[in-house]
């Protein structure tokens, strides 16, 4: 009963993808089989979590063109970024061990490589800082590098140095005021951890989180066993374009070098939803909690987690290498979340347009942008708006007013409606477009603005 209840539902959800058009809140909708066919992508898998439990694992396509080996629920896929909150996770349960501090100098675990002076003065780097992107450190993410090529250490990537193919990390603004992402200071952190534990990468992370959670697709192994090649997609940039190899390897594991599957992503979900619970055997709950804290410099910012919606109840990361992306959605109360894997760089669009119909299926909170409200303006101020505008670039606009209801008039365009947020604030429904009327204490409408992407016109009332 329940395997048809779940068939239902994925039916409806696979039917009912939510294609972005040019407008505001307006969608096209379509099926999976045809989007992956317009962005060329051959493979997808989709866990969704309902209830704080696994609700379902579905594969779609094929691991690689030309091969009829559909996906399946132990097909590995690249990660990309969300490597780093997987570490994170990681990092966490040390901290939790006493064995590690995020408020310490970085440069007290690292010994192989040491944040470099800039002149005369020696930044101060803490975990914290890093992990959420806050330490003031450069490179933003890493090209990997192929199969046959040398591959540097981690030292010399961090140092800019033959072999590595990007440039040095460093210090460029002052650590902990603004927040920037970068893959360099993750890849800090992961020698960090190397150095301090005295192991490889991969052995810490299997240690530490994926044999105890029994986390069995998932490693951050660059050259993977004979006995896995047989379980991983094979990546693809744009138009069915494979990438050489297959895949790229990824030294910065941290950064970029997860391998996994989107069952594997969403039992660790699954784990911190616990934890938060105080049902977890592996994290306690308060160190879960400060894990999804808005830092106060970056207050979109947990460790490692991006956080977003009312009272910042999702957690979420992405993920992007040559020939994969990665997205995971969480809630922390809710119980509800969904991770999805493409090995299509050009599949990118199609990971927002299944989150949107699984929100829709599972009752998401607050996903979808809110509709505004047209809210009643007072007819005595009615009278403020009408009369004519014009901006310094000699754009012409005239606002008038029919049955209570606001017209706007750029130039030789027929009028459009305007609908209100408040007093101050006008928007279009039809149109990307928002206007703010510039309002005295006494007020007297002197001006307004016209917002389009991005893009602001004032003009002075005449």
């Amino acid at each position: 009963m329940e395997n048809n209840k779940n068939n239902e539902r994925i039916n409806r959800i696979i039917n009912n993808l939510h294609v972005k058009t040019a407008y505001r809140n307006k969608y096209k909708k379509s099926c999976i089989s045809t989007r992956m066919k317009e962005l060329h992508t051959p493979g997808i898998s989709i866990t969704v979590i309902d209830k704080g439990r696994i609700a379902w694992t579905k594969g779609f396509g094929v691991k690689e063109y030309g091969n009829t080996e559909s996906v399946n629920n132990d097909t590995m896929f690249l990660a990309g970024s969300i490597s780093k909150p997987v570490f994170a996770l990681a990092v966490m349960k040390l901290k939790e061990k006493g064995i590690i501090d995020l408020d310490t100098d970085i440069n007290n675990y690292l010994k192989r490589w040491k944040i470099p002076k800039v002149n005369y003065w020696q930044p101060k780097i803490t975990l914290r800082q890093i992990l959420s992107h806050t330490a003031g450190l450069t490179i933003h993410g890493f090209e990997g590098y192929l199969q046959t090529e040398k591959l540097p250490s981690t030292p010399q990537i961090l140092s800019g140095e033959y072999p590595a193919n990007t440039k040095e990390v460093v210090v460029n603004t002052l650590p902990g005021i603004k927040y920037r992402y970068s893959g360099g200071g993750t890849t800090i952190a992961q020698l960090a951890v190397e150095d301090l534990l005295g192991k490889p990468f991969p052995q810490i992370m299997n240690e530490e989180l994926f044999q105890p959670l029994k986390i069995e697709n998932s490693t951050y192994e660059q050259y993977l066993p004979s006995s896995r090649l047989n379980q991983i997609a094979t990546g693809y940039f744009e138009k069915n374009q494979e990438v050489n190899g297959g895949h790229y390897v990824y030294p910065e594991m941290v950064a970029a070098g997860l391998w996994t599957t989107s069952n594997d992503l969403a039992k660790i979900i699954i784990e911190i939803q616990n934890a938060l619970k105080g049902k977890s055997d592996y994290l306690k709950r308060e160190t879960v909690e400060e894990m999804l804290t808005p830092q106060k410099i970056a207050p979109f910012m947990g460790i490692s987690f991006f956080l977003d919606g009312t009272n910042n109840e999702r957690f979420s990361h992405t993920g992007c290498d040559h020939g994969f992306v990665a997205h995971l959605i969480s809630y922390k109360n809710d119980s509800k979340g969904a991770v999805i894997l493409v090995n299509s760089n050009e599949g990118t669009p199609i990971i927002e347009e299944i989150f949107m119909a699984i929100a829709e299926e599972y009752n998401w909170i607050d996903y979808f942008p809110k509709e505004r409200n047209n809210v009643k303006i007072n007819s005595k101020m009615i009278n403020q708006y009408i009369g004519d505008y014009k901006s310094d670039s000699d754009i012409k606009i005239k606002i008038f007013s029919e049955k209570q209801t606001l017209y706007l008039k750029v130039n030789k365009q027929d009028p459009i409606v305007l609908s209100s947020v408040d007093s101050e604030n006008f928007y279009i429904d039809i149109l990307n477009t928002n206007i703010k009327f510039k309002i005295t204490k006494e007020k007297e409408v002197k001006g307004l603005t016209i917002i389009q992407d991005g893009v602001r016109i004032d003009a002075k009332k005449l």
